[in-house]
């Protein structure tokens, strides 16, 4: 656990040691450098699949077991897990219906959503940060921006987390089954759902994307059903972690935090540097679909790298005294949300979303503390905490 509670000083011996690393547990070549997680990102050499060029046979590795179908039928046609044409298809199709109009409407439901969660625990004197708010708040929005009646949303968090176990280094084969019972219980949700938005429209995102055409194109069910849990899963896990890490970032360095209380404003330019600071999101996969070499050092097709997001966000040579959390740190180029054609496209969401909820928490809770030492949990890849125990 000590590792995944402060990797940071293993990253920069790694970025000191080479531009490229094999690790033998995990079979990742480990990328930690800004320059290189950048390009590679970019680099359509490498992709986050290699099923529209060759089978798993072809690629050197064993087909998934067969406990896995629900899973992978859903993830591979979410558009994270997808290459061009067809990632070029859906996303534009599902950017046609998530516009920027369509985020900014949700400015006033989000403050809504935020100031009921704040209501909540004003006055109680200690409780839980990321149980109260960090978690309720994505998830809330996520599900008002789809449609999700009130009623349902209850069902959404437990899905999303039980997904989100296959994407640690080693999922146990109980993560598996249950990632796969998630898998089928949601989609079966979301086809009956999309089922009834397509006949009866009622002007939420996953009505205009059963609706959206394009060049006489539209979204299969099942690319709609993907976009659905790929927009749940990674603004939740994403956007809750961004918020507990960011406030136990501010908790550990005061002079900071009295700063954002002060100035407000700041508060825009501070999600930036809390996103850099303690990447949420620490290590990003791409499969090499070419032998190739990476500053002098073969890679065979078929290999994984791990983009160290975590590292790159750290890393001296593009951003000055990295170690160091400046609210005002500008400009600041981080990479939590990626790069190229797989860049986050709910964006501009999580930071309305993280702009909102900071900027009440501080505005309404202004004497906020932390009432103890958090614990993390023990995932490295989506890297949070488990609780995190305040008082006001």
């Amino acid at each position: 656990m000590g590792f995944v509670a402060d990797p940071y000083p293993v990253y920069e011996r790694l970025r000191a040691l080479a531009p490229i690393v094999h690790d033998p547990n995990t079979e990742h070549w480990l990328v930690t450098r800004y320059d290189d997680v950048s390009s590679l990102l970019r680099d359509r050499r490498f992709g986050r699949t290699y099923l529209h060029i060759a089978t798993h046979e072809e690629m050197g590795h064993a087909p998934p077991p067969p406990q896995l179908d629900p899973f992978w039928h859903l993830i591979n046609h979410g558009i994270l897990d997808m290459e061009p044409p067809d990632h070029t298809r859906v996303r534009r199709l599902v950017a046609k219906a998530f516009t920027p109009r369509m985020v900014e409407s949700m400015r006033e439901p989000v403050q809504r959503l935020t100031d009921a969660l704040v209501d909540e625990v004003d006055g109680v004197g200690e409780f839980d940060l990321l149980a109260a708010i960090a978690e309720p708040l994505p998830v809330a929005v996520i599900a008002e921006l789809l449609g999700v009646p009130p009623a349902d949303r209850h069902l959404l968090r437990p899905w999303s987390a039980d997904i989100c176990r296959m994407y640690e280094l080693h999922p146990t084969d109980d993560d598996m089954r249950i990632a796969s019972r998630a898998s089928t219980e949601f989609s079966d949700y979301l086809r009956a759902l999309s089922r009834e938005r397509r006949a009866a429209p009622t002007g939420d995102l996953m009505s205009e994307m059963a609706l959206v055409v394009d060049e006489g194109e539209r979204l299969t069910e099942d690319e709609l059903i993907g976009t659905c849990v790929l927009l749940l899963n990674a603004g939740h896990e994403a956007t809750v972690n961004v918020t507990g890490n960011g406030w136990w970032a501010l908790f550990r360095h005061p002079e900071a935090l009295v700063r954002l209380r002060t100035d407000p404003s700041l508060v825009k330019v501070a999600i930036e540097e809390l996103m850099r600071w303690d990447t949420p999101l620490q290590l990003f996969e791409r499969w090499v679909l070419e032998d190739t070499e990476i500053h002098g050092v073969r890679v065979p097709r078929g290999a994984e790298l791990g983009l160290v997001f975590g590292s790159a966000n750290r890393d001296p040579a593009v951003f000055d005294a990295p170690d160091e959390l400046r609210l005002d740190r500008q400009p600041n180029p981080h990479l939590t949300f990626g790069a190229g054609i797989h860049f986050c496209l709910g964006a501009p969401l999580a930071r309305l979303e993280l702009e909102t909820s900071f900027a009440t928490v501080l505005r309404r809770l202004p004497t906020l503390e932390p009432a103890d030492e958090p614990r993390w949990k023990p995932g490295y890849i989506i890297r949070g905490l488990g609780s995190l125990r305040v008082r006001c």
